[in-house]
């Protein structure tokens, strides 16, 4: 018996061996994935030496004679840190996740291949200027070298996927901006929400939810749906610099998702120098500074999309009306492999509006209405690229603004500075012109007429500008830029609460400095929150006497170790439910987005409420207090915002993958709400009762003109998509509490790029 014991013993011992050699060779082959860093590559497209050195953040500075061999070491940078990044970014242009996701991204490829955005970025490329065809050109010769250079493992995204990337062209580049163009635009998903909503309600609550699409003057003008994008930028003039030169900053609010969406850099030729956020994928710098010019961006929230309603020909249904008669709808057949499935093959319909969209709905009826797109960003001949580069190389006010001509989608507000004190800015962008304008341009227009058509876009001169203000500063936060166009721009604007916060801080004090922009980007202030509880609480009855002074005292800040913007934010979201749940049904969660005045004016009139408002809101405190006593326990002055609201930081591939996605989550409790300078958007709750949050400032970037390479940021995430390196997340932490640093940085690492004989 012992010497069987014995045997066995032996034997568990030896698999454990095996097992841990094993755990231990894939771990290593695994780390093989991470950069080289140090040592001499020779490469070949490379047409003299630059250099990629690394910080001890993985911020790299590159050097090179050429500034084309810097777009080239660009490349290979990127590629080296955020390769998979890169592969899904084109995928997803191009329509062709299903080859290594499934048949889930069918839908999604379905989208993108009836867009058409890879073919305009091809487009894109043959019509470039000869200066930025050499530029994307440099950088797909630098992505290829990695690719043909490395030795090691492919990054874990691509072990999981089993699949290897294809070699990089210049259209992978340009399909970045068709995406992001997409991403920012929003016009036609309202429409189609709108269209939905007006469809099932009264018409008295739909003017009340929506009262723009009545188009009637003196109405107020909240944002309705869900806002998928939001940042702030403002730029100060010398006369309100403590340098006595201007200063910028911006903070785009985007998904907080991993890896990062910025990727870091500082670049340096003999002519010029930058520092700023350039995206894994695209070779110039989006949001910095060049060594004369700094500038920074914010979705302008212009209306560059409509929707029209087409009617088939009753006598041919290849046929739709027009004004002029019946036209065939053009076609064109498109195939999508999917892994694990048979090849899909759809028809993509368009008219002379743009694409059929609503045949990518799966639950269409047939009497449901044919939808066609028109967006500014399918519209042909499409120039931002170059104008970006052209930003890059602007020395002055005047040829950067210049260079905004061509800037053509998404539409943008950009602020920009220059060394000589003057600052700027224009709401670039192709916004189109209409015969005339339906609803408002909030629900769609009738096709099968002209009269809502697009007869051009607002020339540049037409867009809002403004150059050195005599009040010495400019700034944007998605909100309404004038009351006085030459041109229809929106009919309606998201809330200018973040707009007055910037306005009111910037001249709270004469002169402010790079430390005073830091701690505005900082700022907790959740102004129209701490007003709609201070405005219900003389109305609350028999709720805890405890919850309610907290409130009353709360100075509307959002901070994560407070109680009340937690208490508050879900009495809101209570609030709401209670008022409309029941009348929206299905479309309540596609609506509800925090719509703060939309709650207010239906507590202004009680039929809206029940028995009364007082009544309701008594109850939503109450039904509030109760859900937070199950989750949390504990006394009320206890809770913490940070208990429900926390950055999870998701990897799309790694999220679900067990032990790994949870391995990788940092779960930090995090401050700021919806109308935070500061912001942090909280999802509502969905089952178990979270307030994650998942959508805020995915870099701070604050810029001194008197010494532009010196400007300092802060990173949702770190510079490597790679899991094992120690710049996975490394500013996550800084980053969530508002700790600054200067983008240059003494080099630990530096990595020689030689041409190949």
């Amino acid at each position: 018996m012992a010497r069987v014991l014995k045997w066995i013993g032996i034997a568990v011992f030896s698999v454990v061996v095996l097992v841990v050699a094993a755990a231990a060779g894939g771990y290593l082959w695994l780390r093989s994935s991470l950069p080289q860093v140090d040592g001499t590559v020779a490469v070949r497209d490379l047409q003299g030496k630059a250099t990629i050195e690394r910080d001890d953040r993985g911020v790299v500075t590159i050097r090179a004679d050429r500034l084309d061999d810097a777009y080239f070491a660009l490349g290979f940078a990127h590629a080296q840190d955020r390769l998979f990044q890169m592969d899904l970014m084109r995928r997803l242009g191009a329509g062709r996740l299903a080859e290594v996701v499934g048949p889930l991204a069918v839908p999604t490829d379905k989208m993108m291949r009836t867009l058409g955005l890879y073919r305009m970025a091809v487009e894109e490329v043959t019509e470039a200027t000869p200066e930025l065809q050499s530029a994307l050109k440099a950088y797909a010769d630098g992505v290829n070298a990695f690719l043909d250079q490395r030795s090691g493992a492919l990054p874990l995204e691509f072990q999981l996927l089993r699949y290897a990337p294809e070699r990089w062209r210049p259209a992978d580049s340009l399909v970045w901006g068709r995406i992001m163009a997409l991403q920012l635009s929003s016009n036609s998903r309202e429409e189609k929400l709108d269209l939905k909503l007006k469809k099932m309600l009264s018409p008295e609550l739909f003017d009340l939810l929506l009262p723009e699409a009545r188009s009637l003057a003196g109405l107020p003008e909240p944002w309705f749906g869900k806002l998928n994008v939001a940042s702030n930028n403002w730029v100060v003039g010398p006369q309100k610099s403590k340098s006595g030169a201007p200063l910028l900053a911006n903070d785009p609010h985007l998904a907080l998702t991993a890896p990062s969406i910025w990727y870091l850099v500082h670049i340096v030729t003999p002519e010029q120098s930058w520092v700023g956020a350039t995206s894994p994928g695209m070779p110039m710098v989006v949001i910095g500074a060049n060594d004369r010019v700094a500038w920074g961006l914010t979705t302008t929230a212009g209306d560059t999309e409509d929707l029209y309603e087409e009617k088939p020909d009753a006598a041919d249904p290849a046929k739709y009306q027009t004004f002029y008669g019946s036209a065939a709808f053009a076609t064109r057949d498109e195939t999508i492999k999917v892994k694990g499935g048979k090849d899909v093959t759809f028809t993509a319909r368009s008219t002379h509006h743009g694409p059929v969209i609503s045949d990518l709905d799966d639950d269409r009826k047939p009497e449901d209405p044919i939808l066609a797109l028109a967006a500014a960003f399918l519209l042909p001949d499409d120039r931002t690229a170059d104008a970006l580069y052209a930003m890059n190389q602007a020395r002055s006010a005047d040829e950067f603004q210049a260079a905004l001509a061509e800037f053509d989608s998404p539409q943008q507000n950009v602020v920009f500075a220059d060394r000589g004190g003057h600052i700027g800015f224009v709401a670039a962008g192709r916004v189109p012109v209409r015969r005339k304008v339906f609803a408002n341009s909030l629900l769609p227009a009738p096709g099968w007429i002209d009269d809502y058509d697009w007869t051009g876009v607002i020339p540049f001169d037409g867009l809002p500008k403004t150059r050195d203000p005599a009040q010495g500063w400019l700034a944007t936060a998605n909100n309404k830029i004038s009351d006085n166009f030459d041109y229809f721009m929106s009919g309606h604007w998201p809330d200018d609460g973040r707009y007055r916060r910037i306005a009111e801080l910037l001249q709270a004090k004469p002169t402010l400095g790079v430390e005073d922009f830091e701690a505005m980007q900082r700022d907790t202030l959740s102004r129209p929150l701490h007003d709609l509880v201070q405005s219900w609480l003389p109305q609350v009855k028999d709720a805890d006497p405890e919850v309610v002074r907290m409130l009353a005292a709360w100075d509307g800040h959002a901070d994560r170790d407070r109680p009340e913007p937690l208490i508050a934010t879900l009495w809101m979201s209570r609030t709401a439910k209670l008022l409309l749940g029941e009348k929206l049904g299905a479309a309540y969660d596609d609506w509800w987005f925090w719509n703060d005045q939309v709650v207010q004016r239906l507590l202004g009139d009680p039929k809206w409420c029940g028995s009364s408002c007082a009544d309701l809101l008594s109850t939503s405190l109450k039904e509030t207090i109760a859900t937070l006593h199950d989750r949390l326990g504990g006394a009320p002055k206890d809770w913490k915002w940070g208990d429900l609201h926390r950055l999870h930081f998701r990897h799309p591939v790694f999220r679900n993958v067990p032990v790994l996605g949870d391995w990788l989550d940092p779960d930090l409790p995090t401050d700021g709400d919806m109308f935070t300078l500061n912001r942090g958007v909280p999802v509502e709750p969905s089952g178990r009762l979270d307030l994650p949050d998942v959508h805020g400032p995915t870099m701070r970037f604050v810029v001194d003109l008197k010494d532009p390479m010196g400007a300092v940021a802060t990173l949702a995430g770190g510079q490597s998509g790679n899991p094992l390196s120690p710049h996975y997340a490394d500013w996550l932490t800084d980053w969530r509490d508002g700790r600054y640093r200067s983008i240059v940085q003494p080099p630990v690492d530096t990595l020689t790029l030689t041409p190949a004989q």
